[in-house]
């Protein structure tokens, strides 16, 4: 008898869908590897900082975030094929000083970061450095460009490539200082650091981290810092503003993935990369590289690589800076 009613329950309970099927769970992101697109070469500072904030995701979050470096055409290359990826956020973009600068130094880029790249977090800021072989003679920035005046086209600076932060920064002192030099474009800081170690270019302005342990060492010689005030980690080193006066500029990254990735995506990776950014160890070590955070909202920082891409736009049209 009680079988029968247990039947009879269960037959209304269906007929009623209270025993449907629950759908399955949405699978939390991320549920495989994840990769992180540098458009340069290993062992600058980009790379360096990518590394670190991948290794931090990959611990808060389970899965491997993979460095892809994708060096060429000033990051336009690994640019480009992020836009292209899936928006599922299984491709990041490491967003650099180079995109912003690019969209006034290449006329026709098939792609616009504002446009096509979902900007989702910013992750450092750092000062450039002004650093030479300690076969140059000059010990200040005064002297060096009194040197390069004596010396016209004589003296080269080398950066990451074309449109790279080292080189627009390289394109304003010349154009500040009123002299002439040489620019060497690299595929990458790390490249263009082994030229100025060996002498084949005499400077150039690249970033504190990549360069740091050199000149701690007394491999190269730093002559300024290009922001505003010294950096903590090269206190010793002064600003260029104190040499020629209104120059300041500076170097950042970010992350950011292809247009129409979901919110829920774009929101769970800012807040584990700014808990990274917060993150005593994680902190102590971008400190020691010479960076400091960068926590911004989505919006804040496509607010804030907006307002960079405006700035080099005027930088890039008045000295003239072409791709090659």
């Amino acid at each position: 008898m009680i079988a029968k009613q247990l039947n009879l329950l269960a037959c209304v309970a269906a007929a009623f869908g209270f025993f449907a099927v629950s759908p399955a769970p949405a699978q939390v992101y991320p549920t495989r590897p994840v990769r992180i697109v540098v458009g340069l070469a290993p062992g600058g500072s980009v790379d360096i900082v990518a590394r670190l904030m991948g290794q931090w995701l990959s611990e808060r979050l389970g899965q491997q975030f993979i460095i892809e470096n994708r060096p060429g055409a000033g990051t336009n290359i690994a640019t480009e094929a992020v836009v292209r990826a899936p928006p599922d956020g299984y491709t990041l973009l490491i967003v650099n000083a180079a995109n912003a600068i690019n969209a006034t130094l290449y006329e026709n880029l098939k792609f616009n970061v504002i446009r096509d790249i979902a900007l989702v977090a910013g992750m450092v800021r750092v000062a450039n450095v002004m650093e030479v072989n300690p076969a140059v003679p000059a010990k200040t920035v005064p002297e060096f460009i009194a040197y390069a005046k004596a010396n016209p086209g004589k003296l080269s600076f080398g950066s990451g490539g074309n449109g790279s932060s080292p080189h627009v920064v390289g394109e304003l002192f010349k154009m500040m200082a009123g002299i002439d030099m040489v620019h060497v474009p690299y595929r990458g800081g790390a490249p263009a650091l082994i030229d100025l170690l060996g002498g084949q270019i005499q400077v150039t302005f690249d970033t504190i981290p990549a360069s740091i342990e050199y000149l701690r060492d007394g491999k190269l010689r730093a002559l300024a810092v290009t922001t505003a005030t010294r950096s903590e980690v090269l206190p010793d080193i002064p600003p260029m503003g104190d040499f020629v006066p209104g120059f300041e500029a500076g170097s950042w990254w970010g992350a950011g993935v292809p247009k129409n990735t979901p919110v829920e995506i774009i929101d769970k990776l800012n807040k584990e990369i700014n808990a990274g950014l917060a993150d005593p160890k994680l902190k102590t070590r971008l400190a020691e590289l010479g960076t400091t955070p960068l926590i911004f909202t989505p919006a804040e920082f496509g607010a804030f690589v907006r307002a960079e891409t405006d700035k080099w736009a005027k930088v890039v049209k008045f000295s003239g800076a072409k791709h090659e």
